[in-house]
């Protein structure tokens, strides 16, 4: 995976933003068993430290969970995945009205240009 990080925002927030998607993705899938802390850390080149917060947090929140010497697996609940998912596309949502509404859009004109841009994807 390729990991992406902006300027001033916290990493970890940032690395827990990164792995919501990637779970409501399923590009790891429900039940599936995550890389060990280090060998995320190395691979976002971060501190493993960061990345055990970042893991932490989602295991609070209920996206994963640890098993004891077996490590830590995303969650089995689809409802938590489907809820994820669903707040996760209203934020994204949120964000392009954002965007466009700087440009001086209207929500008709954006709207628009949604429904345009999925006809062409077709």
């Amino acid at each position: 995976m390729k990991w992406t990080f902006e300027d001033g925002r916290p990493i970890y927030i940032q690395i827990v933003e990164q792995m919501k998607v990637l779970i409501a993705s399923g590009a790891y899938a429900p039940g599936e068993k995550i890389p060990a802390v280090r060998e995320l850390a190395v691979e976002a080149g971060v501190n493993p430290n960061t990345m055990q917060k970042a893991m932490s947090e989602l295991e609070r929140d209920g996206f994963l969970h640890s098993e004891r010497t077996s490590g830590r697996f995303v969650t089995e609940d689809i409802e938590v995945i489907d809820e994820m998912k669903k707040t996760l596309s209203r934020e994204f949502v949120r964000d392009l009205f954002e965007k466009l509404d700087r440009l001086g859009m209207s929500k008709e004109e954006i709207i628009a240009a949604v429904e345009q841009w999925a006809e062409e994807a077709k």
